[in-house]
């Protein structure tokens, strides 16, 4: 069987397809049918969706769900979230009705600065390497000019640029750091054109005659950092602690006792805290997704953010203090709301209107709270209820549409298991004994 192929980004689609099929699916038709399935009526659109990304065969849908009655600094926000994992836009729905009874979700954004980095060798003295940095940086700065001009109409571009020796953590590293401000935009293409013109800019002026005792720079790379610590949000809920008790559980006081003691196990136990986190993540990420911006460089930069003390922790944490309770979070979020796919994708174009067009701050706002909410509900249930009764509740479809249960199969077993425990075995042995 030839699978290795050249030239294969220059096959139409049907080609694409065809190559696949005969290679990895015998000439099967049926993977064919089920690719082309896919492909939207609109030949317009689909041609859109090609265009994303390179050799495009058909789309892979995830739903696309929305959580009401979020209020956040006392607007009323509806927010859209693209997820897969059953129960994920329902929980963060009971939590944002919750609180929408209790002063709902506060934000703030305490900083939107980012960061990129050229880093280079130098095996001088680092002495005249900084010498050399002080006389140079005016000159480097100047020469983004032409790409920063309209960023800085907007009221961003570059905010500094420092020398930094790195020579503890690797022989002769050393980096140029440059702060940036983008505004709206998340700005990855921005920071990395402006990096690649200071890189080529110093290594042109270090090698034009500038005195570093007969050693030269040596450019290795030059890139942004996901990494934002200095672009982070904060998002809070507080209230009373009798209106935490809840109906068949607990009193306030110890419904807040447990849950605190479940957020401190997240900040001292890693096994605990990826989990904990992994929660808040299924908030942000599928608003992330849902408004077009790259989740992977947000998982990334908000995972080494619970890691920056040395140890991996929770994001998030909670408190009482004479009689009132307060859950919140700091999270860093890189963000755009124009530029990329917010204004290419139709349904980016709809969630981003459906939050009144946010800037990239207000939009920060709404993510946390996402995921704030996400990890409220989730805390809730483990402390009280457990977390797979709802989950399993809300997976049962699921289980169902696996079996290929038909419309009054799946209304019955729904109605059963209201007053049931749902797990894969008695839903399966349900509908067995049904169809019998």
């Amino acid at each position: 069987m030839q699978k290795f192929v050249s030239g294969f980004s220059k096959f139409t689609k049907d080609e694409k397809i065809n190559w696949l099929i005969s290679n990895y699916f015998s000439g099967n038709l049926d993977a064919k049918i089920l690719l082309k399935s896919y492909w939207n009526s609109d030949q317009k659109l689909q041609k859109l969706h090609d265009e994303f990304i390179e050799n495009t065969i058909s789309n892979f849908y995830m739903p696309f769900g929305i959580a009401p009655n979020f209020l956040i600094n006392g607007k009323v926000y509806t927010i859209p979230m693209a997820i897969e994992e059953s129960s994920v836009v329902a929980a963060a729905s009971n939590a944002a009705k919750f609180w929408m009874t209790r002063g709902g979700f506060k934000t703030e954004v305490l900083s939107t600065k980012k960061i990129g980095h050229v880093h280079f060798l130098f095996k001088g003295q680092p002495s005249s390497l900084q010498s050399c940095f002080k006389k140079l940086k005016s000159q480097l700065l100047a020469s983004t000019k032409p790409l920063t001009q309209n960023m800085e109409q907007r009221g961003g571009g570059i905010l500094d640029l420092k020398l930094i020796d790195s020579t503890k953590k690797l022989p002769h590293y050393f980096q140029l750091e440059a702060t940036f401000e983008t505004k709206d935009a998340m700005g990855a293409n921005f920071i990395n054109s402006c990096l690649e013109q200071i890189a080529d800019s110093f290594e042109q002026l270090t090698n034009s005659g500038v005195d570093l005792d007969g050693h030269q720079p040596k450019i290795v790379m030059r890139i942004l950092s996901n990494y934002v610590p200095n672009c982070v949000v904060r998002a809070q809920v507080s209230c009373p602690v009798s209106k935490l008790t809840l109906n068949g559980h607990f009193d306030g006081q110890e419904f807040a006792e447990k849950f605190i003691q479940a957020v401190r196990i997240a900040e001292v136990e890693p096994y605990r805290a990826v989990t904990h986190n992994k929660g808040i993540m299924n908030g942000v990420d599928a608003v992330v997704i849902a408004t077009g911006n790259d989740f992977r460089a947000v998982e990334a930069g908000i995972h080494a953010f619970a890691a920056r003390h040395g140890q991996y922790s929770s994001l998030s944490h909670a408190s009482l203090e004479d009689g009132n309770f307060k859950f919140w979070m700091d999270i860093p979020l890189a963000l755009g709301t124009v530029g990329g796919l917010t204004s290419l994708h139709p349904m980016v174009k709809l969630a981003l209107e459906m939050l009144g067009n946010p800037s990239a701050p207000q939009l920060m706002e709404i993510i946390a709270v996402a995921g704030l909410a996400q990890n409220f509900a989730a805390l809730r249930s483990l402390t009280t209820t457990g977390i797979q009764k709802g989950h399993m509740k809300m997976h049962l479809l699921n289980i169902l549409n696996q079996f290929d249960a038909n419309e009054n199969e799946k209304n019955q077993l729904i109605d059963f298991f209201k007053t049931n425990s749902v797990s894969h075995r008695a839903v399966v042995e349900a509908l067995k004994n049904l169809r019998n």
